[in-house]
């Protein structure tokens, strides 16, 4: 096994354990709860779960994804945000340039895992992750892309466009536009990403979204003033630009005349 591989594979490991920790912060931030007690327990029968079985993808695999005490089914989003986090990070991994980097972006990743289920859930962004979060960015743009100005521009271009957006939207219809939670996000977005991966992001999330939109109203379930949260769209964006940037870019300069 070559040293690339190990690292890959070691935090590919790390990410499914951090992921197990991901949920809890899913379950209990937007709730206002402690995410480091109670210990985790199962929610129908409050049984506490053993460090062991802490890690739903392992308890599907022992325990044919049920609790060890009132074998209830555990649900399929805890092992889904274990897989993400552990693919994410075993991603990220073959990419970063410097350990630096490497620990700051797995933040950021695993931050915007932690957001797009807590916006899908409640339609809220937590602010004590977005904001640290632009710091963490800013700080890591010392040791590599974007490097710091970019880095700057990034989170001002970011923050500010979906800021005017919401603000003409409102002033045109009346209706409230992108939410306080969804500027920070996109400066979190930026700080990391630079102008031009933040803008790339933003394109993507409001094209998915848009799609999401239309499936509602064709299925019944909304109209065309249902909010949707856009958060969900724009984190897994960030992490598209942040992994396949480059790639992304090329595909597309190759379908411009």
């Amino acid at each position: 096994m070559t040293e690339h591989t190990l690292l890959s594979t070691a935090a590919f490991l790390l990410g499914l354990v951090f992921g197990s920790f991901l949920n809890v912060v899913i379950a209990r931030l937007p709730r206002g709860q402690s995410i480091v007690s109670p210990p985790s327990s199962c929610p129908r029968c409050k049984a506490r779960i053993r460090p062991w079985d802490n890690i739903p993808v392992l308890s599907f695999l022992l325990l044919r994804g049920r609790c060890r005490s009132c074998r209830k089914p555990i649900s399929w989003r805890y092992p889904a945000v274990e897989l993400t986090a552990g693919i994410l990070l075993g991603q990220l991994a073959q990419r970063a340039e410097h350990p630096a980097v490497l620990v700051a972006q797995a933040v950021f990743v695993l931050a915007l895992v932690a957001v797009a289920w807590i916006d899908f859930d409640t339609r809220t962004i937590p602010d004590v992750v977005t904001i640290p979060g632009v710091g963490v960015g800013l700080a890591a743009s010392l040791f590599g892309p974007p490097g710091l100005s970019s880095a700057l521009m990034g989170a001002a271009a970011g923050g500010l466009s979906l800021w005017l957006v919401g603000a003409v939207y409102e002033r045109a219809t009346g209706v409230p536009g992108m939410g306080g939670g969804d500027v920070k996000l996109a400066a979190m977005m930026g700080a990391f990403l630079g102008a031009g991966g933040v803008f790339g992001a933003i394109f993507l999330a409001s094209f998915a979204g848009s799609l999401f939109g239309v499936l509602l109203i064709a299925r019944g379930k909304g109209d065309k003033r249902s909010a949707i949260p856009f958060g969900t769209f724009l984190a897994p964006s960030a992490v598209a630009l942040l992994l396949y940037g480059d790639a992304l870019f090329r595909w597309y300069r190759s379908l411009l005349p």
